[in-house]
């Protein structure tokens, strides 16, 4: 590697782990016990197909980051799609929500929840690895 590129390696790492417990702990929540999850987060009834869909997501992002403990620069792009979609969230469904009347309570705990996912993955990725040229590294 060139004298460029900085790994934040306890930030990596910590992101990991945050997304195994957070996003894997929900992720089961929701394939094994959707009504306490919907109870809990006092979220409306969801669909179930839907709801089954998101939990499998958040579980596939926990296996990941397990295996993103081991090797963290291969499994950075973990890290990169939940900073992605988590931003797109936040701009095509949360900022139209703001403007309507009124805003659902429960959407709170998850812009809590993604805002510190957003910005640990933004310490945590290293920008100048993933954008280097494959000879740089």
């Amino acid at each position: 590697m060139t004298k460029d590129i900085n790994v934040r390696w306890g930030w990596l790492k910590f992101m990991y782990i945050f997304t195994i417990v957070v996003a894997g702990g929900f992720g089961l929540g929701v394939i094994f016990f959707p009504n306490l999850i919907t109870s809990m987060y006092r979220m409306p009834k969801q669909d179930p197909i839907i709801f089954g869909i998101v939990g499998s997501v958040y579980v596939a992002f926990g296996i990941l980051s397990i295996l993103g403990l081991r090797s963290p620069l291969k499994f950075v792009p973990v890290l990169l799609l939940q900073l992605f979609y988590k931003v797109i969230w936040f701009i095509g469904v949360i900022l139209p929500l703001l403007f309507a009347e009124p805003f659902p309570i429960h959407g709170i705990s998850f812009i809590v929840i993604f805002g510190i996912f957003v910005i640990g993955d933004l310490i945590a990725i290293p920008f100048s690895y993933v954008f280097a040229k494959q000879a740089d590294r």
